[in-house]
């Protein structure tokens, strides 16, 4: 056993598994982080503990303390090669296991040093080329990447809008629970305005047809069901962008539509970027960029800049000046 003590804290969290990725799990649940989070959570405490074992017997993190910590974190420089944002995801993991889900604090932690990410300038394509690019597009992904260069929203914001969430009296859409769980109002363009009319419709035939199927209704947050058992159900809170085909809720385990699946969009791009000509390096998230770019050429104040991508530092929007 490591010679670090480990102190428990006083308001150890009451947890009904008893396997530590079960409880790993329970706990990221309980405080809504989203299935992405839990995913990369669970898959480096799993790495973290049978990498413990790799000279024999697996331990259990109770086990272990700083020299252990600190010694996994260097096999993944060191060894493994890891990128810096990478290396920080491993250590966020461990922490969350010890402090959320063991309830032990760790002051040797606060001696760890994380990585420093470089600052990378973001590839952003000029007005000419973002129209090249939309032009060799069609159908929905289209429209999903029109909509993202016109907003300003991240990708899985876009996927997972709600009909109620599109105001097209008032021409804006409301991004729920974004990044760090906030939400914000962003401008829907004019010229999406039928567009999304017409996926509106196409949405609405779906979700006909659910209902007349019996099927289950949509993924809620926060256990919103739990409260309001058919909200699932209504079309307020049916996808703008619904999946054509049902799938496993991995939480769950009940078969339900979901949202279309964001890889359809990057493939689709990733797919019309030589046919347009782009020699750059291009990603979905290259359309945020370019948004906030472009705002900020035409003389937009970059505090409004800074609203719509819903950064919390201006620090962070000011790269694009």
């Amino acid at each position: 056993m490591s010679s670090y003590k480990n102190s428990v804290k006083p308001s150890t969290p009451v947890l009904q598994s008893t396997r530590v990725l079960d409880q790993l799990r329970e706990r990221i649940r309980y405080m809504h982080y989203s299935l992405s989070t839990e995913q990369v959570y669970v898959y480096w405490v799993r790495f973290f503990i049978r990498w413990s074992g790799h000279g024999g017997a697996m331990r259990h993190p109770r086990e272990m303390g700083a020299s252990e910590v600190e010694a996994f974190l260097t096999h993944l420089a060191t060894d493994r090669k890891v990128s810096a944002s990478t290396h920080n995801q491993a250590l966020s993991a461990i922490l969350f296991l010890y402090r959320e889900v063991l309830a032990i604090e760790l002051p040797w932690l606060n001696g760890i040093n994380r990585p420093t990410q470089k600052r990378r300038i973001p590839s952003v394509l000029t007005k000419d080329e973002v129209a090249g690019l939309l032009a060799q597009m069609d159908g929905v992904t289209a429209l999903i990447a029109r909509l993202l260069y016109g907003t300003g929203m991240r990708l899985m914001e876009g996927m997972r809008l709600r009909i109620k969430d599109v105001d097209f009296d008032r021409q804006v859409i409301i991004v729920r629970d974004a990044k760090g769980g906030k939400d914000r109002v962003v401008m829907l363009p004019r010229s999406l305005v039928v567009p999304l009319r017409l996926q509106l419709h196409a949405a609405r035939a779906l979700w006909e047809a659910d209902r007349q199927a019996q099927r289950g209704g949509v993924e809620t947050p926060h256990a919103l069901e739990q409260k309001y058992p058919k909200v699932g159900s209504s079309w307020a809170w049916f996808w703008m962008f619904p999946s054509p085909t049902f799938s496993i809720d991995p939480r769950s385990g009940v078969e339900r539509r979901h949202h279309l699946y964001e890889d359809r969009v990057q493939r689709a791009l990733k797919k019309a970027v030589p046919m347009a000509g782009i020699v750059k390096p291009v990603s979905v998230h290259t359309l945020r960029h370019s948004f906030a770019t472009h705002l900020l050429q035409s003389g937009t104040d970059i505090r409004t800049v800074q609203e719509l991508l819903g950064h919390s530092d201006v620090s962070t929007t000011m790269i694009y000046t």
